[in-house]
């Protein structure tokens, strides 16, 4: 019998997949995304995403706001 994989992910592969287009889901609220401009939106819950350009390895911005 073979084992069982993990299914957890970190953050961080979830921040990725969110901004590759593999995952439509809104991280804080569940909802569905808006891919515009380089930028990863919520409309829901007014969450955004977005990659700083021209980085090796691009560092994550997550803004969001409580309300």
């Amino acid at each position: 019998m073979s084992s069982v994989a993990p299914l957890h992910r970190t953050l961080e592969q979830e921040l990725q997949a969110l901004l590759r287009g593999a995952s439509l889901e809104c991280l804080v609220c569940g909802e569905f995304v808006l891919h515009a401009g380089g930028m990863v939106t919520c409309p829901q819950c007014n969450s955004s995403l977005r990659a700083e350009l021209g980085a090796e390895e691009a560092p994550l911005q997550f803004d969001t706001q409580a309300g």
